[in-house]
């Protein structure tokens, strides 16, 4: 072993070899030699640990490909684009909604130069970020007042700081909510400086109990969605105008924080249960927060619309600077907002709604037409299945959407293999793997991405 060690040359001796300094002038120094030292020490790794290993022949044009593919492969973008066939329509691992074409020509715009982001172009003063999007957030929603930070976590927060620092939230105990992150709605109260009331139980709430609960130290009455579960059976739960009634009747605040955000009636796609911003406000909520990237469709962000003396405080509140929504999420959202106006449809023009809203039958077609051009390639057994697909990210829990799948078995490669392999395609491509099967949802496939799937599956077959 020791002799074999011998044979591993130093870093400094590779790199002056021709191959290696060719490479240099292709790419650099820092990066040939950071690449050729994860070689070596990989080899003396497994020497050491007494692992067959094959030396390589250093001076050979194919190490010097392997180190230049190396290279290569630690240049590539850590953020990348990837195709999403795991039928999570809203899926928080792979960047939530996509964007309408129209917010990302808006992002492109915003990002290539200056821009007017905290200028008024009338007066020649300082403005303010918020009224790029403020009044079509209230047009949307009939809010007297609305405010955007970066995301609904940091709206929550800063509402709380803002209303109830040093007094008491009354909270309903089947809405203290833990969603991803390990982010709890009970340690978010306590962060904010105010006393957590629980109310009720898990799964019935009733207004006396709010109600026995408020007292000279109440700020804030908080309802909050339940986001990634659904309790059912025997529940129970006040109406909103009821709590709003109470909350007025003892001058304290009534704050919704909503999570996702439906900006219209979705029940003509079978999801009348996701309630709408404006109809919350109608019921007399004071102040709801709501997400950006989820159901309303546009770039993270979280969303506070409401009483307009509710509002400006959190707009003077020093946090908000801490919180607030930078320029490039101002243009998307503002250009996705834009959608829910007429002459646009949004359903049509935003990628989740749309994708919402599809008929099986179509997405059906889909799966079929790739099934049709993957059974040309090879050894593998390709059929069209009937799925549930999920919206994801918190909105609408449990609730199934008809999908179809594109099912592949190979003969040559496990379905964790081939998982694999299609995650280091140019685009990656994620699928889901049940029953020994690779699956590829078509409901979060896009038309469009159907060549790129199945050229992967080209390069796959041939390899």
């Amino acid at each position: 072993m020791h002799h074999t060690l011998r044979r591993l040359p130093q870093i400094q001796s590779l790199v002056t070899l021709p191959s290696m300094a060719l490479l240099v002038e292709q790419y650099s120094h820092e990066e040939v030699v950071a690449s050729l030292r994860s070689v070596i020490e990989q080899l003396r790794s497994d020497l050491l640990a007494e692992h067959p290993v094959d030396i390589p022949d250093f001076k050979s044009p194919s190490f010097a490909i392997s180190i230049a593919l190396d290279v290569e492969r630690i240049r590539k973008p850590s953020l990348r684009p990837v195709i999403n066939a795991t039928g999570v329509i809203i899926h928080t691992n792979l960047g939530r909604a996509p964007l309408a074409h129209q917010a990302v020509v808006a992002l492109q715009a915003a990002s290539t130069g200056s821009s007017n982001l905290e200028f008024d172009l009338e007066t020649g003063k300082r403005g303010s970020r918020h009224t790029h999007v403020e009044d079509l957030i209230c047009r949307l929603t009939g809010a007297e007042a609305a405010v955007v930070v970066n995301n609904c976590a940091a709206a929550v927060m800063l509402g709380l700081m803002v209303t109830a620092t040093g007094h008491s939230v009354v909270a309903s105990r089947g809405e203290l909510i833990e969603i991803g992150g390990a982010y709890r709605l009970p340690d978010v109260i306590v962060q904010s400086g105010a006393t957590l009331r629980e109310v009720g139980t898990t799964n019935k709430t009733r207004l006396s109990d709010y109600e026995h609960a408020i007292d000279d130290t109440t700020a804030v009455l908080l309802k909050s969605h339940t986001s990634n579960f659904q309790i059912i059976g025997f529940t129970s739960a006040p109406e909103r105008s009821d709590l709003a009634e109470l909350a007025k009747q003892h001058g304290v605040i009534l704050m919704e924080d909503l999570g996702s955000g439906v900006l219209i009636d979705l029940s003509p796609y079978g999801m009348g249960d996701e309630p709408v911003v404006s109809d919350i406000l109608k019921a007399g909520v004071d102040v709801v927060m709501f997400s950006g990237d989820k159901l309303l469709g546009g770039p993270q962000a979280g969303i506070i619309a409401g009483k307009r003396e509710i509002i400006a405080k959190l707009k003077s509140h020093p946090l908000m600077r801490a919180v607030r929504v930078d320029k490039l999420s101002l243009a998307a959202l503002e250009a996705t907002l834009r959608l829910y106006l007429p002459p646009y449809n949004p359903v049509a023009e935003i990628p989740v709604l749309r994708m919402l809203a599809e008929t099986v039958t179509a997405v059906e077609q889909r799966a079929k037409h790739l099934a049709n051009d993957l059974g040309k390639l090879g050894p593998m057994e390709i059929s069209v299945e009937s799925s549930i697909a999920r919206v994801g990210a918190g909105a609408l829990p449990e609730r199934d959407l008809e999908s179809y799948t594109v099912s592949v078995k190979s003969d040559v490669h496990s379905p964790n293999a081939l998982g694999a392999l299609l995650r280091q395609n140019t685009p990656p491509i994620i699928g889901r793997i049940e029953r020994d099967h690779l699956l590829l949802d078509m409901r979060t496939v896009a038309d469009q991405d159907l060549p790129a799937i199945v050229s992967a599956f080209e390069g796959i077959v041939g390899a």
